[in-house]
């Protein structure tokens, strides 16, 4: 099979294509012939060698995926070969066929593509993750999303809607705040021209945010936490812009604000059930049209590096996908 192929760490320049051994299957698992992949920028930095999670070389990279099942192990239940899934592997999505739990897979819905379906998981389970568990987010509450154009960011701005908030979105240029409202964004901030602190606090009449997710660090963190409502909560989700923020304690002290981080992964594994009680929830808002997976970055597996450059250089607009046979 085909494969994506990381032999040593560093830059996404340096990832090779290469025919590879197809994956052994467990009793466990399901093989999955993968139509496509979702990029992420922890793929970035796990390539990169600066993520949590160090794979051992020579590795492939790949977080999600979905596809068609082409094999189960003796003791899969859940899934029989020919049905279309959307898989979690964690590692191996940018090949042809991966080899995946079945509690990592969950049913693929009818009305999405593969293109959609691949790029669902790990974004749209984060901002969930983010927005029900961590920051409790109510009906009638302000949601300011930074990097709204960005994969994380269109999540956000949907789930905002669906939970009944009114979303800002904030981004760097017009024709991302344009794909922004197209999303469901009730108002947008170009911060590349616009005081951020100052228009929060406009668009909010003085109270500032309920909550406010951040997907990309830097500069933007404290201008925009000096625009939180009182009992506010900061949800720190990345560092997209590449620099980690060091914030003033003195501003949630002020604020009697909350930062709350915000690990999906590590949560999931830790509680299991609620994780996928969240991908029920996911699942039926798609099955009722309450949210769109906008997959509007397809490139081609030979593409890599043109589709690793449009996250990289923060060009995306709504999720970066891979297609792969």
């Amino acid at each position: 099979m085909r494969a994506l192929i990381c032999r040593e760490y560093g830059p996404v320049e340096s990832l090779v294509i290469e025919d590879h051994e197809p994956p052994a299957l467990r009793d466990n698992e399901v093989m999955v012939d993968v139509r496509a992949a979702g990029i992420n920028f922890p793929d970035v930095l796990v390539i990169a060698g600066k993520y949590q999670v160090k794979p051992p070389l020579p590795f492939i990279p790949g977080g999600e995926c979905a596809g068609v099942v082409s094999a189960v192990g003796s003791e899969v239940s859940r899934f029989a070969v020919g049905d279309k899934v959307i898989a979690m592997p964690g590692m191996s999505a940018f090949a042809e066929q991966v080899s995946v739990s079945q509690d990592l897979l969950v049913p693929m819905p009818d009305n999405l593509s593969f293109e959609q379906a691949a790029g669902f998981c790990i974004t749209y389970a984060t901002s969930y993750y983010a927005l029900k568990q961590r920051a409790a987010l109510s009906a009638g509450e302000t949601l300011v999303v930074l990097g709204a154009a960005g994969g994380v960011g269109v999540t956000a701005i949907q789930l905002g809607k669906a939970l009944g908030a009114r979303v800002i979105a904030c981004a760097s240029s017009r024709e991302k705040l344009d794909f922004c409202r197209e999303a469901g964004a009730d108002e947008v901030i170009d911060y590349s021209h616009e005081n951020l602190k100052e228009r929060i606090k406009e668009l909010t009449g003085g109270k500032g945010a309920d909550v406010i997710l951040d997907p990309v660090g830097g500069d933007y963190t404290e201008q925009a936490y000096r625009s939180i409502a009182w009992s506010g909560r900061y949800l720190v989700i990345g560092f997209a812009s590449g620099d980690i923020p060091h914030l003033p304690l003195n501003l949630p002290l002020l604020k009697a604000g909350d930062i709350m981080g915000i690990f999906w992964g590590s949560w999931a594994q830790r509680d299991p059930e609620a994780n996928l009680q969240n991908f029920a929830d996911l699942l039926r808002m798609v099955a009722e049209g309450r949210l769109n997976p906008m997959a509007t970055e397809i490139y081609r597996l030979d593409e890599f590096r043109d589709a690793f450059a449009a996250i990289t250089e923060r060009r995306a607009r709504g999720k970066v996908i891979l297609t792969i046979s």
